[in-house]
């Protein structure tokens, strides 16, 4: 579904650019959770930017679905750590919001609300606005608000990272319920460990920037996937274990 090839993305900073992504060359299959996980400012989001169509790559090519990235993907759901519901919409118009864009008809876009609204938890809500939510019913909010024009991937930027512990399981819950009923191809960027395995097949680990890959590990932990227990599992460990030793001297370097 995702294939990057030789990608690059250097910043023009004035007189100090910034190289953000080097060499990196990753492919995503169909269906597949992939998490990118890294320090903090190592080029994730970038790379989420490129695949979206939101930033051009100063070298190396995104190929999606077979074809060349070089406008916005329209095909993909992008969701950042920030839910960014309109404080002035109720939670249905604001779930309705991409299929108002795309010129439906009002009855019609409330009925698709309504339908999306009650796979994620969320019926008997539509009315309410953003201020009257609490943070995981937000993000279940925004979670709908990507799901209504049913994108093929999903591009997930950190949005469970400002959730308590028992809030960001139920979100993975929800995550993995979506995935197994439609088989998304998804792309996670993480600074959770244990999110990103708890998640994903597989796991890719980068460099400090400028972002590298220097780990792609497979998580072959069975599914479906108990989210409260799955980490007590010894094979859980001896997969943590193997990805926090790269992750480790990467967080390490980064002090020096």
């Amino acid at each position: 579904m995702i294939e990057l090839r030789g990608l690059h993305k250097t910043f023009d900073k004035g007189s100090a650019p910034v190289e953000a992504v080097r060499n990196i060359d990753l492919t995503v299959a169909r269906g597949s959770i992939v998490s990118l996980i890294g320090p903090s400012g190592c080029g994730k989001s970038t790379l989420l930017h490129m695949i979206a169509g939101l930033y051009e790559p100063s070298s190396g090519d995104v190929i999606y679905n077979g074809r060349s990235v070089d406008s916005v993907n329209t095909a993909t759901g992008y969701m950042t750590q920030k839910d960014t519901l309109f404080p002035w919409r109720t939670v249905r118009d604001n779930v309705a919001l991409p299929s108002e864009l795309a010129g439906k008809a009002k009855a019609d876009r409330h009925r698709q609300a309504a339908d999306i609204l009650g796979r994620v938890g969320l019926d008997g809500f539509e009315t309410r606005y953003p201020s009257e939510l609490s943070g995981g019913m937000r993000k279940r909010a925004a979670l709908a608000r990507m799901l209504i024009y049913r994108p093929e991937t999903f591009l997930l930027d950190e949005p469970f990272g400002a959730l308590d512990a028992q809030l960001k399981l139920a979100m993975h819950e929800l995550l993995l319920r979506l995935w197994t009923e439609d088989k998304q191809t998804i792309l996670l960027v993480t600074h959770d460990l244990v999110e990103a395995i708890t998640l994903s097949d597989r796991v890719i680990v980068l460099t400090r920037r400028p972002s590298r890959i220097i780990l792609d590990q497979e998580i072959d932990l069975p599914r479906p996937r108990d989210v409260q227990n799955v980490r007590f599992s010894p094979r859980f460990k001896e997969i943590y274990d193997q990805l926090w030793d790269f992750l480790r001297l990467e967080y390490e370097e980064e002090r020096l």
